[in-house]
């Protein structure tokens, strides 16, 4: 990874349980503190998107927001494992399976998240520590 590199943004669900423990282990792997993260629902994640064009099931999943690109679903965490540390970035391999195949299981996994991970009632506060990887 080029070091002068802008800071790729993810942009998840602020309340949901499986969206917000995602984050919290992209954190622990983020060697190269490469990742800031905003919640979807933030006024902070509607000023960075307001120019790309969404439909309403577009702001239900993950984003990522790299070198002024635009990922979603399955691709945006594909593209987030390439940069964890350890052998996460060996899943990025699987970007050759066709995106409506790895869209399908990722598509699944969202619509179910809330009923078997649960929400909260508002989005996560980050730790004085890790502030400065929220935007």
């Amino acid at each position: 990874m080029n070091e002068d590199r802008e800071q790729a943004l993810v942009f998840f669900d602020g309340v949901c349980n499986l969206c917000n423990h995602t984050v919290q282990f992209m954190i622990k792997r983020d060697r190269k503190d490469y990742f800031r993260f905003a919640a979807l629902q933030s006024e902070v994640a509607q000023q960075k998107l307001s120019g790309f064009n969404f439909r309403s099931e577009d702001l239900k999943t993950i984003i990522l927001l790299e070198d002024g690109e635009i990922y979603l679903r399955s691709n945006a965490a594909l593209r987030i494992a390439r940069q964890l540390g350890g052998l996460w970035p060996m899943f990025y391999g699987l970007i050759i399976i066709p995106a409506f195949i790895r869209d399908f299981i990722y598509q699944l996994i969202s619509k179910n998240r809330y009923r078997i991970w649960g929400k909260t009632e508002s989005c996560m506060v980050p730790s004085p520590e890790l502030k400065n990887k929220f935007l």
